[in-house]
């Protein structure tokens, strides 16, 4: 009888050790660094509301905002000790009507702190001589020129009751990669606060994106004298030099997972 009661007791014990091991946590195991790029549109100083929101451009124009894309690719960081990581995964597509599209994940990143960051507004000369592709370079996306064989870099279209179109739209396709209308903009800009990249962190880029920036400097755009620019060329040109100094960065933040 006792000895029944002695393996009866050895089987429950290890039953109920069985049953903790179960229950004890896994070990730590580090996740990889993750850098994202937030892109938040606005308006001077209100965030972008497409249809329904109405907004004064530097002229003293009325206008409204339809739709709202741009290209961002080459991105390349720079931490504090001068070294740099490049983005070789691609091209994204910026649009106000899609939340997803605004948050860029940097796969792949080394560890460090980094205080700069640049990208080009558009797609690359080498991209756009390779004809439509997929991805955010998909034709589907409404981004594709068939007729002129490259990419619109970026779009904005709207409603002003300045326009002389009969419709009171406003259509502005920046496209053009080569000679003197060449529209492709190198931005750069220093981080507020260095983005620290290690293990188990998770560090996110705030970056605003100003539309005002489109109608003025270095020139002061009217939409009754300017409604539409559609074919690359001069026009293209002067909208993308306005639109080179829309971009600021509103906050780096880290956090510790």
């Amino acid at each position: 009888m006792k000895k029944l009661l002695s393996l009866t007791m050895l089987l429950l014990l290890i039953f109920a050790y069985g049953c903790k091991r179960k229950d004890d946590p896994k070990p730590n195991v580090p996740t990889a660094p993750s850098l994202k790029l937030s892109f938040k549109n606005f308006v001077g100083n209100d965030t972008l509301s497409l249809n329904n929101e109405w907004y004064q451009n530097a002229n003293g124009d009325s206008f409204s905002v339809t739709m709202y894309k741009y290209y961002i690719s080459n991105i390349v960081l720079t931490k504090d000790d001068g070294s740099q990581f490049i983005d070789t995964n691609g091209y994204y597509l910026i649009n106000s009507t899609d939340a997803a599209s605004k948050v860029i994940d940097i796969k792949n990143i080394t560890a460090g702190n980094y205080t700069k960051i640049q990208f080009l507004v558009g797609v690359d000369s080498l991209r756009n001589v390779s004809g439509a592709q997929t991805g955010a370079l998909d034709p589907f996306f409404g981004m594709f020129w068939d007729w002129n064989s490259g990419y619109i870099m970026a779009k904005l279209e709207g409603n002003s009751p300045q326009s002389p179109n009969l419709s009171k739209q406003f259509v502005y396709h920046v496209g053009g990669f080569t000679g003197e209308n060449n529209v492709l903009k190198t931005i750069q800009l220093t981080l507020p606060q260095k983005a620290t990249v290690v293990s188990n962190s998770s560090s996110i880029i705030e970056i605003k994106s100003d539309v005002l920036e489109w109608f003025k400097t270095p020139t002061t755009i009217s939409i009754n004298s300017f409604p539409g620019a559609m074919n690359g060329g001069k026009p293209a040109k002067t909208i993308s030099d306005n639109y080179a100094d829309m971009f600021t960065i509103t906050s780096v933040i880290t956090s510790m997972e």
